[in-house]
């Protein structure tokens, strides 16, 4: 999985549009191998990339929970906290 694709689920703010986009330009990125495609790769880079977006909207929109939403903040902090646990 590529490091870079976060949970958006369960979040205090809901995830924005942008952070879906974000994540689903990753995730083309990975499947397909590209940073940035060819002119002749780009409109079906660009459409997969849109489609997947929407579809990932759907899913967030769509799941269900009991648990608290999770604090952008305090994940954060954990995340850096693992960094550096990790990095040094």
């Amino acid at each position: 999985m590529c490091r870079n694709i976060k949970t958006l689920f369960n979040f205090s703010p809901p995830a924005t549009d942008e952070e879906i986009q974000a994540a689903a330009l990753q995730f083309v990125r990975k499947l397909s191998g590209f940073t940035r495609p060819s002119r002749a790769n780009e409109l079906a880079f660009e459409r997969a990339v849109e489609e997947i977006g929407a579809t990932a909207r759907k899913l967030i929109d769509a799941l269900e929970t009991n648990a608290p939403p999770k604090d952008r903040e305090v994940e954060k902090q954990k995340a850096r906290l693992r960094a550096a646990q990790r990095f040094g």
